[in-house]
């Protein structure tokens, strides 16, 4: 049977179950349903590192901006890219941690605190006052997908990462929650579900792409992550080794590609391919003379068109998304904690002289962001596109799985049975 995920799926019953931590051996499956494509990747654990060992992508038809529009188009492209990613690594998956991005998204932080009375704080203590953060008034129409503790504090000390050990007579936390819309989270669920794939976790694509691009330095010193894909940009501003602020822009390469298409009067597939072999983000870096031949509708003749005209149309609506992400920068609050600048990442972060343009924009040293923290089949994935599907195989292999305490024992003697004797 499949079942369908739910963010209160996440809730651990103390009587029922038990965190088990992942073992060398086990697979865990990301999957990016992205505007422009779907990537599948599946990831084996082993002691001190994720092997990627299957990649599959297929074209999305069935997604505007982030968001499910035609749920069999979108389940026909999940078979395909999970299927290709099956192939390649020889095995079957049934569960997948689903990547989620839209202007549907909410993100905002939220202040918890429970008294603890001179006591030893406990994990039922740090699950309380964490409850305590998320018990706030939220639309009818959204679902928390992420509660992200960001600092707690015991007392008057402030600044605490862990508080597990300490005592005090109030136990504080400030925590990052991120919603989304109910109506998408059960199209995008159905979609996995009509493929035959169960749903371990809903991510936020900003948090999964953290986990590969983003060092720990960056994260402590404070960083801004911009993950531009097809339909949507994300943003995801860290700084002190957590999360502060999240946002959600619905706009992305795929504006570019139309932009350019209307433009030069060319097919969209056309406009696609032209942008990546002849755009930019910078016209002022282009050749005068330098002519390009652009494909036109029907039968008629290729024209022969200027290279900077085609840039300065890409230029436009490039500057326009990375100054409508600088304004919610600089009114986050956290503009001035940004001390290891701007890490961009997705397909439209191979557009060239984007780094160019948005340190002019931002001001401050920009890099693009590519996978890391992998092995296995990294020529395949070394690219800004596969940002999101690498990523949700760490956020999966670093997420703990529960199981019933009566079965824990039994399960842990049956792996040992197996690898003894297999």
């Amino acid at each position: 049977m499949i079942k369908s995920w739910l963010p209160e799926s996440k809730v651990m019953d103390e009587e029922m179950e038990e965190p088990v931590l992942r073992e060398p051996g086990e697979l865990v499956a990301g999957l990016d349903i992205g505007t422009t494509k779907v990537c599948a990747m599946i990831g084996e654990i082993f002691d001190d590192q994720i092997e990627i060992i299957g990649v599959g992508t297929a074209a999305a038809s069935g997604m505007k901006k982030g968001v499910v529009v035609n749920i069999e188009s979108t389940v026909k492209s999940i078979r395909q890219a999970v299927g290709a990613a099956s192939d390649m690594a020889g095995c079957d998956i049934q569960s997948v941690f689903v990547g989620i991005a839209g202007n549907h998204i909410k993100g905002f932080n939220s202040p918890g605190i429970i008294a603890i009375n001179n006591q030893e704080i406990r994990e039922k203590d740090i699950a309380a006052v964490i409850q305590a953060a998320q018990t706030v008034k939220i639309s009818d129409n959204q679902q928390i997908i992420h509660v992200l503790p960001q600092e707690y504090m015991v007392d008057d000390h402030t600044g605490i990462q862990n508080p597990l050990g300490m005592t005090g007579v109030r136990l504080v936390t400030n925590v990052h929650i991120v919603t989304a819309d109910n109506t998408a989270l059960h199209n995008l669920v159905t979609s996995c579900n009509r493929a035959e794939l169960n749903v371990a976790e809903i991510v936020l694509e900003s948090v999964a792409s953290s986990l590969t691009v983003l060092t720990k330095d960056e994260m402590e010193l404070g960083v801004v992550l911009i993950d531009i894909g097809g339909g949507t940009t994300d943003v995801a501003i860290f700084c002190n080794g957590t999360i502060k602020h999240t946002w959600e822009l619905a706009l992305g390469g795929n504006n570019l590609t139309s932009d350019l298409s209307v433009g030069l009067r060319t097919p969209l597939q056309e406009a696609e391919e032209l942008k990546y072999l002849y755009g930019g983000a910078l016209s002022a870096m282009i050749k005068e003379n330098h002519i390009i031949e652009v494909p036109t509708v029907g039968d008629r003749k290729p024209r022969k068109v200027s290279q900077r005209i085609m840039v300065e149309i890409l230029e436009a609506r490039m500057e326009e998304i990375l100054q409508m992400v600088n304004k919610n920068i600089c009114g986050s609050g956290y503009r001035n904690r940004i001390n290891a600048g701007i890490v961009i990442t997705g397909g439209t972060a191979l557009l060239a002289n984007v780094v160019e343009m948005a340190e002019q924009i931002f001001d401050l040293p920009v890099r693009i962001g590519y996978p890391q923290g992998v092995n296995g089949r990294v020529e395949e994935i070394q690219s800004p596109r596969c940002t999101t599907g690498v990523g949700l195989v760490l956020y999966g292999s670093k997420t703990k799985t529960y199981v019933p305490k009566e079965s824990g024992d039994m399960v842990k003697r049956a792996k040992k049975w197996i690898k003894k004797f297999f």
